[in-house]
């Protein structure tokens, strides 16, 4: 069976060497046929590449190729890669993705389309990487009511924070060496500022509760605002920050999500975290806690996740799977400040008698250094709303989510 590939990047490129590299094993998953790379679209020249035969940058010799019954678009972006797929899944041909930004932004279009025509549209590789998760939350888990999910979505972050509190690195020095070992952009803001977590929450809320959610609907908080002082506190605290996407189920009708820091507490699954690795933990009435965990990037572990669902298109061929979700609206995912109880960390310029006259319970935290007129606390549980409305008389620091996963 041929297949094409579209974008020569780091994915793409491991795409075809999955696929090529395990030419001996493939053909057992799919009943004996073998997959076959027939076209590889990219604008930039590869003269030295052994695949150099197979290069095009003309997207109608896959589109118009009879033969190409699967394609993987590893392109990223929203453009061209959104015209490209739809056109495909048109004219009848499956498409699989690690495009995150694709799928939060058109996915609800390109399933719609794929619906339409017969054919499949596909993206483990499009929140975990090389972790499972799409199966695992729309098949294995199906019994169960999702109550919540939380996810350590980005390694970048999660490297960064690791250096914070493990070598004690400013913000600045963590992140530089996190461009130097090539885990951060030169222009770091979709990773630092949260939004490529943000993308991934989409499309696990759109699965985990079948409506489709769009980024600008999900409240979004980076972690360049944290520093070594909140880590020393909340240390003393048993906890850790990690930069999560959190879901959660209001009703049928309604969810929060949103992407923050979040305090974790050491006995939780996701604080020991750590580097780049990323996790995933999803909250079921039947099943409990499950948490998934592993590479969230990388080239051989997103492009095995890629090639696993051309596996399954190449097994689904002549039916579709049932996959996907429906449409959301405006009021689907609410405010969640003032919807939603937790704890808070709060940092900020007061004196003990001041905080006791304001909050009813309180847990005070201590670091080294710690000037005497700066206080933290863990507060007792409420809304953010309730919080900001109780500290408007207060000179605040900083306050972090203090997460119950």
């Amino acid at each position: 069976m041929k297949v094409a590939v579209m974008g020569y990047g780091t994915v793409g490129s491991g795409v075809v060497e999955v696929i090529e590299t395990h030419s001996d094993i493939i053909p057992k998953k799919i009943g004996g046929d073998t997959l076959e790379v027939a076209h590889i679209l990219d604008l930039r020249d590869f003269p030295q590449d052994p695949h150099k035969d197979l290069f095009t940058k003309d997207f109608n010799d896959i589109l118009n190729d009879p033969e190409v019954k699967i394609v993987a678009e590893t392109m990223g972006g929203v453009n061209p890669a959104f015209d490209f797929t739809i056109k495909l899944l048109k004219a009848g041909k499956s498409v699989v993705t690690s495009n995150k930004e694709l799928v939060a932004q058109k996915g609800l279009e390109l399933l719609q389309a794929a619906e339409e025509s017969g054919t499949n549209y596909l993206f483990e590789a499009s929140v975990g990487g090389g972790i499972p998760i799409i199966r695992p939350l729309t098949q294995c888990l199906a019994a169960n009511h999702i109550e919540g999910v939380a996810g350590i979505l980005n390694g970048t972050t999660n490297f960064i924070l690791t250096m914070m509190i493990e070598k004690g690195m400013s913000f600045a020095d963590a992140l530089k060496i996190a461009q130097d070992k090539g885990y951060a952009e030169k222009d770091p803001t979709a990773d630092v500022e949260g939004h490529d977590a943000c993308r991934k929450v989409c499309i696990l809320a759109s699965l985990a509760f079948g409506k489709h959610v769009y980024p600008s609907q999900v409240e979004t908080e980076g972690i360049s605002n944290i520093t070594l002082e909140d880590v020393s506190y909340i240390n003393s605290a048993g906890g850790v920050i990690k930069l999560l996407g959190q879901i959660k189920y209001i009703s049928d009708d309604k969810i929060a999500a949103f992407v923050s820091p979040a305090v974790v507490y050491n006995g939780s699954q996701l604080a020991s975290v750590k580097d780049v690795f990323n996790a995933i933990l999803v909250r079921g009435d039947a099943v409990g806690d499950v948490c998934f965990y592993g590479p969230g990037a990388g080239k051989l572990p997103t492009a095995s996740a890629v090639v696993a669902d051309v596996i399954d298109c190449a097994k689904h061929t002549e039916r579709k799977k049932i996959f996907g979700w429906g449409c959301g609206d405006e009021d689907y995912v609410v405010d969640y400040k003032d919807s939603i109880k937790m704890q808070f960390y709060v940092r900020a310029k007061a004196s003990c008698a001041q905080i006791n006259g304001i909050f009813s319970e309180v847990k005070y935290l201590s670091r080294k250094g710690q000037p005497s007129d700066e206080v933290a606390f863990i507060t007792d549980v409420m809304t953010e709303n309730e919080l900001n409305n109780n500290l408007k008389n207060i000179e605040v620091i900083n306050t972090i989510k203090v997460t119950n996963y």
